[in-house]
This record gives C-alpha cells, structure tokens and sequence, in this order.
C-alpha cells in the first residue's frame, strides 16, 4: 500500500503518516505492533502502570486504552468511506474520551490483549481492501481522507504512542 499524497488527508495528521516504514508492507507493521507494545511493557513493575509523567497527563494504562479508542474511530472510518457511505463522519474530543473509559482500572496485560485482537481484526480488513477501495474519499472531522490515509494514520498514530511510551513512561528504572 503506498503512502497517501498530502491532498489525501488533513495537514495535521502528517505526524502519523510519516512514522510509518515504506520499507515493508503497511499490514506486516500493522501486524507487528502488538508484539512490540508487549515487549515494551514485559517488565514494567505494576506500580508503573497507573504512572503519569505530570499532572493532568495520561496513565501508561489511560495512553494504551486512547490507543484502542482511536483505533476503533479511524478503522470504523476507514470502513465508512470503503464502503462508499457518503455520510459525513464527526469528530472525537479525546480527552473526553479518555475520561469516560475505564481504561485508567485496566491492567496494562487486559489492555494489550483487546489491542493484539483489535489489531488482528483491522490487518485482516485492510489486507482485504483493494487499490479502488483504498481510494476512496470521505469527511471525517471536516477533513476529506482517503482510505488509504486512514490506514496510514492508524499505524502511525500507534508508533507515536509507543515512542511516546518507551521516552516518558516505560524507563529502565521502570521495569527493574
């Protein structure tokens, strides 16, 4: 699957694209991604899990439970506009989304075991998708997204999440 063209998706969500490897197909690192989550978590002490890097910023639990919501919206997106549905689609406030999840009671293994099915489900779908079908246009958050970008950004938006993971919250002194 190549890389979307800038005119296939909203500026903002370059961030996720360009975090994404041309070096191997898009769904081999859609299917990677949860065995690298769990390496990254193997050893992380229990205590570590309700851990925030600040105040008012996420549990290492609260960022894997966005990751899954985010998961959900972009891949029911994705299908959205596969599907040819000409409906708009709205937006999601993620804060408020995280606050009404009960991810912040969930251990880190229940969350990464959702993940790992999520994931499988998703990869399975967009392997299915052909070159029309990744073409295709919609509205989502008044943004106009090919599908192709939707994957895309869902690979990424993971990648970031676990940079953001293994730099701010899963540190040697973490998992010792």
């Amino acid at each position: 699957m190549r890389r979307p063209e800038p005119d296939e998706h909203a500026d903002y969500y370059s961030m996720y694209i360009d975090r994404v490897p041309d070096d191997r197909s898009l769904v081999d690192v859609l299917r990677e991604a949860p065995d690298a989550l769990e390496r990254l978590f193997s050893g992380l002490l229990p205590e570590r899990e309700t851990f925030a890097y600040e105040p008012g910023k996420w549990t290492c639990r609260e960022v894997l439970g966005h990751v899954i919501d985010t998961e959900r919206l972009f891949s029911y997106r994705a299908l959205h506009v596969a599907r040819a549905d000409p409906a708009d689609l709205p937006g999601m406030d993620q804060d408020e989304w995280a606050a009404a999840s009960n991810a912040a009671g969930r251990p880190v293994a229940d969350l990464l075991r959702e993940f790992r099915g999520l994931r499988a489900a998703n990869a399975a779908l967009f392997a299915s998708f052909d070159e029309d079908t990744l073409s295709r246009r919609g509205i989502a958050s008044g943004a106009e997204f090919t599908v192709r970008a939707l994957v895309h950004i869902i690979a990424g938006h993971e990648r970031h999440h676990r940079d953001v993971l293994r730099t701010r919250y899963v540190t040697e002194s973490a998992t010792s």
